[in-house]
């Protein structure tokens, strides 16, 4: 199929299990309107045998945003990358990073490193099946398998593919002895692997990610790759992307106030509320709105404390709004 590759990747927010879900996205939307959203990872056996409306369903206001899948059998994931496009994805990106013992069990994620070809056909069976974008989020290595050359070999395999984009976590993961965080924390980032990633692979699109978490920080990342993905830091500390628009994108746009961000997502709430979504499913993505100013720990309290509440609405968020100075 004639691919397509326009999705401006400068900036995107990192998929995160229980954390990247619709709402999260369509909140984080309010504040950048062009950094990439990615869902959480969604298994093909999730897709194939499950609720499929539910993994795939998001807000049209959410977009750009891209699906990101987990499996190691071609033909699920082609069928599964279907579904994705059906659905309107803007890109399905394959997951060859994440550590946990649980997926490793399902021969998904940071393993997959160790079997290139494997890779190679997934991606390959995906771009056979789609026209949308076929990526790859990896880490720069594997405990047993973290050498320059075969970083170069795993690369090198599935850009043969026709796979253009490249998203690496700037850390080996040790898929034995750490769980998920501390892979995260412990496993020392070195940027400057990515960098020459770039530099040996100059025609694909390399996007950094690991322990990023300012957007200056991101313009000097992008002096030397195509993108920069954001993780935990766009979760905790949300309003580091209101500035996104401008100083990543160039757009000539002023950054929304938070109070503005908290009211654009009441009509939202009230319709999602109506639908029979609790309030708290959605309110603890807010937590971190107003981190750093005066109220913003009574604001997080205000919320835990009654957004769980069969009575909680739309007002008790308001009234958690009223207890911040800004």
């Amino acid at each position: 199929m004639i691919k397509e590759n326009a999705l401006d990747r400068r900036l995107s927010v990192a998929p995160m299990m229980d954390w990247t879900d619709r709402h999260c996205r369509y909140f984080l939307r309010q504040l950048s309107r062009h950094t990439l959203l990615y869902t959480e990872m969604v298994t093909t056996g999730a897709l194939l045998h499950g609720d499929r409306a539910r993994f795939l369903d998001y807000h049209p206001g959410e977009k750009p945003v891209a699906i990101q899948l987990g499996g190691s059998n071609p033909t699920d994931l082609a069928k599964c990358a279907s579904f994705a496009q059906s659905h309107g994805y803007d890109e399905v990106n394959l997951n060859v990073g994440c550590p946990s013992d649980r997926v490793q069990e399902g021969r998904i994620g940071a393993c997959l490193m160790a079997e290139p070809q494997t890779v190679a056909d997934c991606i390959k069976a995906m771009q056979d099946e789609v026209s949308i974008p076929v990526t790859v989020k990896h880490r720069i290595g594997i405990n047993g398998r973290d050498s320059w050359d075969e970083l170069c070999e795993f690369v090198g395999t599935i850009a043969d593919t026709g796979c253009k984009t490249f998203i690496a976590h700037a850390r080996i993961a040790i898929l034995e002895g750490l769980n998920p965080k501390e892979n995260r924390e412990i496993p020392p980032l070195k940027y400057d692997v990515v960098y020459k990633l770039k530099q040996t692979f100059p025609d694909l699109e390399i996007i950094i990610n690991g322990g990023i978490q300012t957007l200056e920080q991101t313009q000097e990342h992008l002096k030397h790759v195509d993108g920069v993905m954001i993780g935990r830091e766009a979760y905790n500390n949300p309003y580091i992307l209101a500035a996104a628009d401008k100083l990543i994108f160039d757009r000539d746009v002023d950054e929304t106030d938070r109070h503005d961000v908290l009211a654009a997502m009441y009509p939202y709430i009230e319709h999602e509320m109506s639908q029979g979504v609790r309030l708290n499913h959605m309110t603890r993505h807010l937590l971190g709105l107003f981190q750093g100013l005066p109220g913003a720990r009574r604001f997080r309290r205000y919320i835990s404390e009654n957004a769980h509440r069969p009575e909680a609405s739309v007002d008790t968020l308001k009234q958690a709004a009223a207890l911040v100075n800004c």
